[in-house]
């Protein structure tokens, strides 16, 4: 039988070929996958997945990596020791040096942790925490997100649902979000400048760093009252202009305001003060709302003004025409009038003298 053979292809290039093809056979095969074991299960190093049971689909790369879990399923540890406690926990992904490694033995599900140690003793859900030491004391705690240096470090227990970036948060938060700490100086945040908002509220801001709202309805308000003289302190305010000084505003710009030194004389309570209790700013709100009661304790003068003004004008006009009556009466022919000609004809009668006319051309 005749061989099938390539034209144009020497013995030597076909034998090439050949050892190519085995060769790529052979490391396809050759040494076989390392660390696959049944319902799914990987490990790599030291007594990872040591004490493996009924577990399924986990992943152990490193010493001491999920050497205590038994039925946990769906884990991932990468890195020395971690999620080294987990036993029944699932959907766990810890990479890091004992990260997620869990003095608690069973990791609540769906919590990642990247870093070292970091949420190395939670029994918490839904916890993500990447960086060193990041949510390292939540024990119990759920929903919560660190990112950062010891983000979320301080954060203990039950805290949950608590988002800190850059920041270790404060133990007993609950539902705060915290971004940055001491060490930011200025905030820059895209997407706000220039962008309308209707129906919005005014953000503020205290010396804490907390940001929200002030609101107005009465079930947030005790001891209401009318503001009464309590405003007439604005009359003793100095309004002024001024320029920023050039580190803050480089271009100075003219500005139109108050001097909070100087409002803190007249009303210290219009006086918002820093960190360190010294005179910060003035509460312009608070000042707006005094200016509209003032405002509308002179509407009221006025009103009562002229109130005062209607009264003695229909006072006046009736005079007016009660003059107007008795000058009607006075008037006659000749300028005396009805009433002039019953004098005269009474002072005749009685032998009075007659009246004298005179003419003036």
């Amino acid at each position: 039988m005749r061989r099938a053979t390539l034209p144009g292809v020497s013995v030597a290039m076909r034998a090439s070929l050949i050892c190519l093809s085995l060769l790529s056979i052979a490391q396809a095969v050759n040494p076989p996958p390392g660390g696959g074991y049944p319902g799914g299960n990987t490990a790599a190093g030291t007594n990872a997945l040591l004490r493996l049971t009924d577990g399924t689909y986990n992943t152990a790369l490193g010493t001491g990596t999920l050497q205590n879990d038994t039925d946990g399923k769906s884990n991932t540890a990468v890195g020395t020791g971690a999620l080294d406690d987990n036993r029944s926990g699932n959907q766990n992904t810890g990479t890091g040096l004992l990260a997620l490694a869990s003095n608690r033995f069973d990791n609540g599900p769906d919590n990642t942790a990247y870093g070292y140690r970091a949420l190395d003793e939670t029994n918490g859900e839904r916890n993500t925490a990447i960086g060193w030491n990041a949510l390292h004391t939540i024990l119990e705690g759920t929903d919560n997100i660190a990112l950062g240096h010891s983000a979320g470090r301080n954060l203990f227990r039950s805290d949950s649902f608590n988002i800190d970036i850059g920041n270790r948060g404060v133990a007993g938060d609950n539902s705060v979000l915290r971004i940055g700490d001491a060490d930011q100086v200025r905030t820059f945040i895209a997407g706000v400048f220039g962008r309308p908002v209707t129906n919005g509220l005014a953000v503020r801001v205290n010396a804490a760093g907390q940001l929200g709202t002030a609101p107005s309805s009465e079930r947030f308000k005790d001891e209401i009252k009318p503001m009464g003289k309590a405003s007439e302190a604005i009359f003793a305010l100095k309004p002024v202009t001024f320029r920023y000084k050039r580190e803050i505003d480089p271009h100075g710009t003219p500005q139109f305001g108050l001097v909070a030194e100087e409002v803190e004389k007249v009303d210290r309570d219009l006086v918002v003060r820093d960190s360190h209790g010294e005179p910060y700013t003035v509460r312009y709100d608070a000042v707006n709302a005094m200016l509209l009661n003032e405002f509308l304790k002179q509407h009221h003068r006025v009103e009562n003004l002229e109130a005062g003004v209607s009264q003695l004008t229909a006072h006046f006009e009736k005079q007016d025409a009660k003059i107007q009556k008795v000058s009607a009466q006075f008037a006659g022919p000749a300028g005396g009038g009805l009433e002039a000609s019953k004098f005269a004809t009474g002072r005749i009668r009685g032998g009075g003298p007659a009246p004298q006319i005179v003419n003036n051309p």
